[in-house]
């Protein structure tokens, strides 16, 4: 049924429902593998550099948006494996968040992706997932449950 689910994470309570419900998933078939994504806005160095005023040694926005992506889905993977959780791989990709969770289920050839409600709301997290379930169900090819 489920052999393969994508579970797109931002960091948000919502998110982290939706790893829940992946697990349960994955007791149910435990072949299952979980593929957690994490999906940050990609920023040219064009927007980096329309800062008025910058540090030295300021980081390229991509750079801090990618390292707190990796600290999203690494504490998702954590928090997968504490539900019981045995398959967990995890993935951060830069783009449109829509576009990219679906481009990526396609690519593992995904049964099942799993998203959040509603992503996170302060300015920082929600360029990572923010509100995309919507736009998600409307372009994947396989079915989408929305937690």
């Amino acid at each position: 049924m489920f052999n393969k689910i994508v579970v797109a994470v931002d960091g948000s309570a919502s998110s982290l429902k939706a790893v829940e419900k992946a697990v349960q998933l994955q007791g149910l078939l435990p072949h299952a593998e979980i593929y957690l994504i994490c999906v940050y806005k990609h920023h040219s160095l064009f927007e980096a550099s329309l800062s008025i005023g910058r540090p030295v040694d300021m980081d390229i926005p991509d750079k801090v948006l990618s390292d707190y992506a990796k600290e999203v889905v690494t504490h998702a993977k954590e928090h997968a494996f504490g539900q019981g959780a045995t398959q967990v791989r995890a993935f951060v990709k830069s783009g449109r968040p829509s576009k990219v969770i679906v481009r990526f289920a396609r690519e593992k050839e995904a049964d099942l992706i799993v998203v959040g409600t509603r992503g996170t709301h302060s300015d920082k997290d929600g360029i990572l997932l923010g509100s995309v379930s919507h736009r998600v169900t409307s372009a994947a090819k396989c079915p989408v449950l929305v937690v």
